[in-house]
């Protein structure tokens, strides 16, 4: 991954600069996507004084920029799409969005969704304490969106975690925005319905014949509950799902249902943090649940860097698997031949 050419097309310490504590937050990322101390080349210090709560107000300001910083890596590194819905929104009604490349709902074969874990990182990250102290590479879905492009597969970077319009009043010891108030966004006010969102009105209409979804902690509840949602659509239209520490559970969430059981265990895999080498399985092979191997690496802040290259050479197995059984069902075409009848 070339951060050194991500950061030249846009700096971080811009960011910085434009925010109203810019001498508490000296910090940008270097050529190898780390976020270092400009003048030490030390890493994040969250213990900045002897004030907790001032030290808290830094760290919130500093997750507010690096999601800022992604969002636009995402439009102008990635070169991916910023979708807003409800698509039908009111002009001052509340909206989210999400990302996606451009050929999604047109000249698109496969599609790769990345679904993150709950919390507070959004679109294009899968982990924020993860991008602050581990590095670009490890907490954000850059790398992801990269091999899938270089696959010439098409992305959806989804946002389950922006739900609500927060009302805000700034604080003037801190460029910190304090909330007021909450407002649901339409449609959009859960990861599961963001989620089922995005699919009724952007995946279930792309040209892709092939999805796949990379799930990580939460997400991995999400897509099965998308699955259950929408069951005859995602079973005929996702050929693979990698699942990284997910929160799912098969048997409760599926309800007895044994054919969405069986759709599970032959199309889901899922890598966990675990001691054992990477691809290595874990747990038992009587599990109703689908394959589990190791993520190569016990630190859950590295299991989905760490399991990158096994994800998409599954992905990439899978794919032909899902190939060459539709060569099998498809009848093959013969030339008709015309009986002469003999007078």
């Amino acid at each position: 991954m070339n951060w050194l050419k991500m950061n030249e097309d846009l700096s971080f310490r811009k960011l910085i600069y434009g925010s109203k504590c810019p001498e508490k937050l000296n910090y940008d990322f270097n050529k190898n996507g780390e976020l270092r101390h400009v003048d030490t080349d030390e890493p994040f210090i969250f213990n900045y004084n002897n004030s907790c709560d001032s030290n808290h107000k830094r760290y919130e300001v500093l997750g507010y920029l690096i999601t800022q910083y992604v969002y636009e890596l995402l439009e102008r590194v990635c070169k991916l799409q910023k979708i807003y819905i409800p698509i039908d929104a009111l002009e001052n009604e509340p909206k989210s969005f999400f990302f996606m490349s451009e050929n999604v709902l047109r000249n698109c074969t496969t599609l790769v969704v990345l679904l993150q874990d709950r919390g507070v990182f959004h679109a294009g990250q899968w982990d924020q304490k993860a991008t602050i102290h581990e590095g670009l590479q490890h907490g954000t879905q850059i790398p992801f969106i990269t091999m899938a492009l270089q696959s010439s597969w098409e992305v959806i970077v989804l946002n389950p975690n922006d739900n609500f319009l927060e009302l805000k009043t700034e604080e003037k010891s801190c460029c910190v925005l304090k909330s007021t108030h909450v407002i649901p966004k339409k449609y959009n006010s859960s990861p599961e319905e963001h989620t089922v969102y995005v699919w009724d009105h952007f995946i279930s209409k792309s040209t892709a014949g092939k999805v796949a979804f990379i799930a990580h902690g939460y997400g991995g509840l999400v897509f099965i509950n998308l699955l259950m949602q929408r069951t005859s659509e995602v079973m005929n239209k996702v050929y693979a799902v990698a699942l990284v520490d997910s929160a799912h559970h098969t048997m409760h969430q599926t309800q007895g249902n044994c054919q969405v059981q069986e759709w599970i265990q032959k199309h889901c895999r899922k890598w966990v943090s675990n001691n054992k080498p990477l691809d290595k399985a874990v747990g038992h092979s009587m599990n109703k649940d689908c394959p589990t191997v190791s993520a190569g690496t016990e630190k859950c802040s590295l299991a989905l860097s760490s399991s990158l290259q096994s994800i998409f050479k599954y992905l990439k197995n899978e794919l032909k698997v899902s190939a060459k059984a539709h060569l099998i069902r498809s009848p093959i075409g013969t030339r008709s031949r015309k009986v002469i009848k003999k007078t």
